[in-house]
């Protein structure tokens, strides 16, 4: 497996420097994750390494016989069908194929000169597995989820995320040494999203990705390369680990040039002290040692939201919103059947599901922009609803970001520009048309207007779309100071843990509650499987003892079948653990550690209900209490020998 090398890369447009000394290196097996501000260049140093444009300086060096895959952020197709798309990843082959079979017909003719490069042509055409690509069409498709009927459908018609995936795949058909990929997980869902983690984490070539998807590069990324400043920074490790190191050295970077400011202040002021007097010599001694000093330069702080704050919103009724059995859907086929839902005051709400699965719906439903066919919703008494859409509808394309503002809100120009200001628009760039803005900059005008209605309930549709990672920060930090309530949908991870304190899951028309953030949604699933996974066990347990009872067993024999039964189930538990790699156990370990604080968060709680009043005085609910109390003491106890077994194993 070759190394990909970057060495002193430099790329202007005119006057405006994009980047410069820009070096690091991607091997085979990196997982390297670059990240930066929106417009810092990311897909512009993405396209001098594969020779799509061209450097003013540096080179890129990588063997001639290296191969390199590209997924996009913006799908380019040709015209046809599915099987058409995936069949022009293999141009090169099938032109080899119909050279071979042009030369075979002219050799059966009589020109038997051709025989060496029919031979040649051959040769190639089996290098490049030319008689299996049709096959490796099929494997790789299937994999991503598209099927037969899939193949014969225009490339056209299919969805965001499903175009997405196409470009994953025509990348992959090839299995190229190297894989770059811009903003993958944009318009994948949730669980489509972790299915590229896994297949990433076990590519055997190099991947560099651009993403400001934190989890995600949490999840893959073994080294980050950030630009800022017009340059990069190298840094080993995931996402989380880079800002940890990243905080720390400009913690002492800050530190030292205070001290040396302070050290030059106190030169200079003994310099100016004594330069005329009998100490001038030793003055001028100290004047040279500071014009040889080097300088530390702090670099200059990220452009950020300083006053990204929520006004605080009226007050408003406990129940915020409420749904009672609500059925919505398109035509005969219900989009989701019977859903009830309570919304509280303070709140913050993330709202799951796979793509197609009816959230934006929900949401239209609830703020009146879809009727539903049966049920109730009921908007709690003062409630002000503020809609944060994918689609911007609130904006005026035709109008400039100031007058957008001052005619919405009846505000003076410096005002609006005082509150413009504070989203990153300056100067001449409040004069620019809406509709000339991009993804990101109309999510930043929308996100200020929905701050200037003072609404007390924000439903929110991917409000963190188009944003780089600045701008998705600033936005968490909005949302977790905000003291009025929101219900967000949205594929961000990251973002989903931070704010959220409730999570429900929309899938297949049906909606659960998790009383926590995504991490405990997380957790709870995986409990959730594993609990079925025990109940199949136990079920097949209890089918064989009824099968041996039937048989006329020997209750010794039964017992021993059931020892040896639990025998092998904790070998292959534990051949399980063992075939885990180091990343696979720790993260394991994390997550019984976690599930353990939780488990005895609730029997505290548990605890404390016995010990009220009112429950000791009804022997029926405390009977409940008591009995949910031991269950959850014997969860905690599998649980720990879980643990016990994980760390056994390290």
């Amino acid at each position: 497996m070759g190394i990909l090398k970057v060495n002193g890369l430099k790329k202007a447009f005119g006057i405006d420097e994009l980047f410069h000394d820009v070096n690091f290196e991607v091997r085979g097996g990196d997982k390297v994750g670059l990240v930066g501000a929106n417009g810092a260049g990311k897909t512009t140093l993405m396209k001098i390494l594969m020779g799509q444009e061209e450097a003013d300086g540096g080179s890129v060096q990588l063997d001639p016989a290296e191969t390199i895959g590209y997924v996009q952020q913006q799908a380019d197709f040709g015209e046809g069908t599915l099987y058409d798309e995936f069949r022009r990843a293999f141009d090169d082959i099938i032109e080899l194929g119909e050279r071979k079979r042009s030369l075979e017909k002219r050799i059966a003719a009589g020109e038997e000169e051709l025989l060496d490069t029919y031979g040649k042509v051959v040769e190639r055409f089996e290098q490049l597995n030319g008689y299996e690509f049709d096959s490796r069409i099929k494997k790789v498709a299937y994999g991503l989820g598209f099927t037969d009927e899939d193949f014969q459908k225009n490339v056209e018609h299919f969805s965001g995320g499903q175009k997405t995936r196409i470009c994953l795949a025509k990348a992959l058909l090839r299995e190229p040494d190297f894989l770059f990929l811009d903003e993958p997980t944009n318009h994948l869902d949730i669980g489509m999203i972790e299915w590229l983690e896994g297949f990433l984490r076990t590519y055997r070539g190099g991947v560099l990705i651009i993403s400001h998807d934190r989890y995600f590069l949490d999840k893959v990324a073994t080294r980050m390369v950030e630009l800022e400043n017009y340059t990069v920074t190298s840094y080993e490790g995931n996402y989380t680990y880079f800002m940890r190191v990243k905080t720390a050295r400009r913690e002492a970077l800050k530190s030292a040039y205070e001290k040396q400011q302070e050290h030059i202040k106190k030169t200079e002021e003994y310099i100016r002290k004594y330069k005329a007097g009998i100490k001038s010599k030793q003055a001028r001694g100290r004047q040279s040692q500071l014009n040889r000093l080097e300088r530390i330069v702090l670099p200059p702080e990220a452009a950020s939201f300083n006053y990204f704050a929520f006004h605080k919103p009226p007050e408003c009724a406990q129940r915020v919103a409420e749904l009672e059995e609500v059925t919505f859907g398109y035509g005969s086929e219900p989009v989701f059947k019977d859903l009830s839902l309570l919304i509280r005051n303070g709140d913050g709400v993330a709202l799951v599901g796979p793509n197609g699965a009816g959230k934006t719906t929900l949401l239209k439903v609830l703020v009146g922009e879809l009727e539903a066919a049966k049920g109730r919703i009921k908007i709690g008494s003062r409630v002000k609803i503020g809609y944060f859409s994918q689609q911007h509808e609130t904006l005026h394309m035709d109008m400039t970001v100031l007058d957008e503002i001052i005619y919405t809100y009846g505000v003076d120009e410096e005002q609006a520009r005082r509150y413009l200001g504070a989203f990153l628009f300056h100067g001449d760039e409040v004069l620019r048309k809406i509709g000339d803005l991009s993804g990101g900059e109309q999510s930043r005008v929308a996100f200020l207007k929905l701050m200037l209605t003072g609404a007390n309930f924000l439903i929110l549709d991917e409000p963190t779309n188009h944003l780089d990672i600045p701008a998705r920060e600033a936005v968490e930090e909005a949302l977790m100071a905000y003291p009025g309530t929101f219900l967000a949908v949205s594929h961000d991870r990251y973002f989903l843990d931070k704010v959220a304190n409730c999570t429900l899951e929309l899938d297949k028309g049906q909606l659960t509650e998790y009383s926590g953030n995504y991490s405990y949604y997380l957790m709870k699933k995986e409990a959730e499987k594993e609990a079925e996974e025990e109940e199949r066990l136990e079920a097949e347990a209890a089918a064989q003892k009824e099968a041996a009872k039937k048989a006329a067993v020997k209750p010794a024999e039964a017992q021993k079948a059931a020892e040896e039964k639990a025998a092998a189930k904790e070998r292959a538990e534990a051949g399980k653990i063992q075939s885990m790699s180091d990343a696979k156990r720790t993260e394991m370990i994390q997550r019984a550690e976690a599930e353990i604080a939780m488990a005895e968060a609730e029997l505290k709680g548990l605890e404390f209900q016995m010990n009220q009043p009112d429950i000791q005085a009804d022997p029926a609910e405390s009977q409940r209490i008591a009995e949910e109390y031991a269950a959850k003491e014997q969860e905690i106890e599998e649980r720990y020998a879980k643990w016990e077994r994980l760390v056994a194993s390290e």
